[in-house]
């Protein structure tokens, strides 16, 4: 799956820059004119909120897809002064900024999907979510996926890399961090995410075994696979590197077990562990470039907003500026 795209909003012309590139993401995607349209005046106004309310932050833009509808994804992240009252703020004509007050609630009314996480002194984080069409129903065994795939500041390509494959029965994640940063990385990582895609029908601990054996001639990788079982409800995990897995629940949270090494170079054990999954869970899968320091239940209300802004706030406040960062959270969509 592609990364993320990253725009930092400190000034006015990046505005411009933000909606020219989610434009040039909606040809890619076949959007057609009105729907364009729409995702032009959502970015500039997501942007304007940016400059005059948070005194700036930044734009992520993502391709997605639901049951074969191509979409895109509008992150905006900040550590401005955040909402005391989010429903004030979305209400037209409120503005704290002497503006006109309408640009929340024209994101809200352009979007398919529209949430906000916003804490007092905090900072914000807003999701929208538009559509090249309307898409099908998502079916009852299905999860809803969030994540933040960015290079190290100064790189043009990630070193990360994340995929997933989805059937009736069970989904299957992937996230991969090539060894050190930049092309040679990302060769790593994306021969991980081939062997992935190509044995799918495996193992968690299976395709781990099958990507040591590829990855011999690129510099390795850390990689995690985690298989969320619907008719078992179960979870099955296999790491091995420092990718960091954890599963969420209202009662609490249990961390996944992965094993030291160097897919491709040295692994000691591939070992996959299994785990309860009732369906109101979220997993949440990262690379080392985000600090392991984060805890979720230090920012109320979080788990139960989309797991894109999950993702979006977890990056904020815990990546590392020297490393590829990939922020993976999958969320049950209880019925």
């Amino acid at each position: 799956m592609s990364e993320s795209i990253s725009i930092a909003i400190t000034e006015q012309s990046q505005t411009g820059e933000a909606r020219r590139a989610a434009l040039a993401l909606a040809d890619r995607l076949g959007f057609q004119e009105t729907e364009r349209g729409k995702i032009g005046i959502v970015v500039m106004e997501v942007a304007n909120n940016l400059l005059y309310h948070a005194r700036g932050g930044v734009i992520l833009l993502r391709a997605i897809e639901q049951e074969s509808t191509l979409g895109i994804e509008i992150l905006s992240l900040d550590r401005g002064p955040g909402m005391v009252d989010v429903a004030e703020c979305l209400r037209d004509g409120f503005s704290s900024a002497g503006t006109s007050g309408n640009g929340l609630g024209a994101i809200r009314r352009l979007s398919a999907v529209f949430e906000l996480y916003s804490c007092a002194g905090k900072g914000t984080a807003l999701l929208a979510q538009a559509w090249s069409k309307p898409p099908s129903a998502r079916p009852e065994t299905s999860l809803e996926i969030g994540v933040v795939c960015l290079p190290k500041q100064g790189e043009t390509v990630s070193g990360d890399a994340w995929a997933y494959r989805a059937s009736a029965n069970r989904s299957l994640f992937l996230v991969a961090d090539g060894l050190g940063h930049g092309p040679a990385a990302a060769i790593a990582s994306s021969e991980a995410v081939r062997i992935f895609q190509e044995h799918s029908h495996r193992s968690p601990a299976e395709i781990v075994a099958v990507a040591h054996g590829a990855l011999r001639s690129t510099r390795g990788a850390a990689l995690a696979i985690t298989e969320i079982d619907f008719e078992r409800s179960s979870v099955r995990f296999a790491g091995v590197g420092n990718i960091a897995g954890s599963i969420w629940s209202p009662t609490g949270h249990r961390n996944l077990v992965s094993h030291n090494g160097t897919v491709g170079h040295e692994v000691r054990k591939i070992q996959e562990f299994t785990y309860p999954w009732y369906g109101n869970e979220l997993s949440i899968v990262h690379s080392d470039g985000l600090s392991a320091h984060w805890r979720l239940d230090r920012y109320p209300g979080l788990s139960l907003k989309h797991p894109s802004l999950i993702a979006g706030v977890l990056y904020r406040d815990f990546s590392r500026e020297r490393d590829d960062a990939t922020v993976l959270v999958v969320k049950g969509a209880v019925r």
